[in-house]
C-alpha cells in the first residue's frame, strides 16, 4: 500500500515518549547536541550528536561529532569493530599505529582490539558519523 507523501511525512514527523520494543523512533539532533571535548583524553573542542542515547533495547550506538579545527579524539582499543564516516571536512585517523587521511565520503571500518583515534585537519569542521554495536542490548 502507498501513502501519499504528506502522509508518509507526517508518519515519521512525531516520535511516542515510550514506544514499546521493535518500533521506530525519530531522533531529532537539536533534541541530542552536546559541546564538549572530545573522548579518550581527545584535545580540542567538538559538538556532539549522541543520536541513540535515548532509543530503548538498542543494540548499537550511533553517533554525530563535530570536530572543531585542532579537534581530536584521542587513542583507544576498541572492543568492537566500528566505522567513521565522514560526511564533511578532513581529518586524519589512525588505527595501530598507521594513519591515514580521510575526507568526505571515506569511510574507515576500524577491528576490535584495533588502538584507534582521528584528528580534525584543514580549516572546516571535521563531520563525523560513528556507529558501533553494543556488547548487550541498552533498556
Amino acid at each position: 500500500m502507498f501513502l501519499p507523501a504528506f502522509a508518509l511525512i507526517a508518519a515519521i514527523q512525531v516520535a511516542p515518549a515510550s514506544p514499546p520494543a521493535g518500533t521506530g523512533v525519530v531522533i531529532r539532533e537539536a533534541d541530542v547536541m552536546v559541546r564538549q571535548a572530545p573522548p579518550h583524553n581527545g584535545e580540542g573542542m567538538s559538538t556532539a550528536y549522541r543520536i541513540s542515547d535515548g532509543v530503548p533495547n538498542r543494540a548499537m550506538e550511533f553517533r554525530k561529532r563535530i570536530m572543531h579545527p585542532g579537534a581530536a579524539i584521542g587513542l583507544h582499543p576498541i572492543a568492537h569493530d566500528e566505522v567513521y564516516y565522514v560526511v564533511s571536512g578532513e581529518g586524519d585517523v589512525t588505527s595501530d599505529g598507521v594513519t591515514t587521511r580521510m575526507r568526505a565520503g571515506d569511510a574507515a571500518y576500524l577491528f576490535d582490539g584495533n588502538v584507534v583515534g582521528i584528528r580534525q585537519t584543514g580549516e572546516v569542521d571535521l563531520v563525523l558519523i560513528i556507529s558501533y554495536p553494543l556488547a548487550q542490548r541498552k533498556n
